[in-house]
């Protein structure tokens, strides 16, 4: 096999590392602040991901996942977009595919539209209730193999599937 020599010029330096992959906060964003829309858009920034994608759930989603009441969809997703103004960066996006649909969508069918239009690898950044919410579903195992999950805070109570996958989620802020 031959070797083929290359030459650079003095004090070259490789192009530094882009971003990549996508940062989905999953959640309703009915009780979530600005500190904690930041503390979001901190750890995609550390974490070095191309984009942070905010998505917004449906009132119908909300109320058959929590039933806890909850606002209506385009108020908060307008709150969700002046805040995304504010930071004035594009690697924040508000997705608006459950609010076109106007109905109830399972995770399973959010989580397959954001990893088709989004590029991979795909993290989701859910509270810790919605994780153990997530891991109750049949399809969880299926799809904790395909993205792993990034938490604001460690859950209090563990779901039995969270623990079996405990290596494939995280707490955002701590070293891995």
């Amino acid at each position: 096999m031959k070797r083929e020599v290359q030459h650079v010029p003095y004090g070259y330096e490789p192009p530094a590392e882009k971003r990549r992959g996508t940062l989905i906060y999953y959640d309703s964003f009915e009780h979530t602040t600005d500190e904690e829309l930041r503390a979001a858009a901190q750890a995609a920034l550390d974490k070095n991901f191309g984009k942070l994608v905010l998505y917004p759930l449906h009132e119908e989603t909300v109320r058959r996942m929590s039933k806890e009441p909850v606002s209506s969809y385009y108020k908060r997703e307008d709150r969700l977009h002046e805040w995304k103004r504010e930071q004035g960066t594009s690697s924040i996006t508000v997705e608006n595919w459950e609010g076109k649909r106007k109905k109830y969508t399972p995770i399973d069918s959010a989580l397959r539209h954001l990893t088709e239009r989004y590029p991979g690898p795909h993290f989701l950044y859910v509270s810790p209730e919605t994780a153990n919410l997530f891991a109750s579903f049949s399809s969880f195992e299926e799809w904790i193999k395909n993205l792993r999950l990034l938490l604001p805070e460690k859950p209090g109570i563990l779901h039995p599937r969270l623990e079996k996958y405990s290596h494939r989620w995280s707490v955002a802020g701590e070293e891995e």
